[in-house]
């Protein structure tokens, strides 16, 4: 059996920081008045930018690209998908 050749984005810098949050449209916003801290959020991500702080689930949106899936998964819907740009404007749900 053929070794399987792994590729990490390296540069003479380290390991490339991949910017997931670049491209998103929607960002999820918790409501803590909704949120019951069940995990179910932080169990989903994809990017892992869901963190738990304090007993507290905390979005970094460093890493989050606005898929949309902590929200369409949360029993309480207690996450919004917040417009990135453009105050004002209605939640739409899952990211859509």
């Amino acid at each position: 059996m053929a070794a399987k050749k792994l590729v990490t984005p390296v540069s003479t810098g380290g390991i490339y920081k991949l910017d997931t949050a670049s491209w998103r449209d929607f960002r999820p916003v918790i409501d803590k008045t909704r949120c019951v801290e069940c995990g179910i959020c932080l169990t989903f991500c994809p990017v892992c930018s869901i963190i738990r702080t304090g007993g507290k689930y905390e979005i970094t949106y460093d890493y989050c690209k606005g898929c949309g899936l902590c929200a369409h998964e949360c029993p309480k819907q207690a996450i919004d998908m917040m417009p990135e740009h453009g105050v004002g404007q209605r939640p739409a749900k899952g990211g859509q």
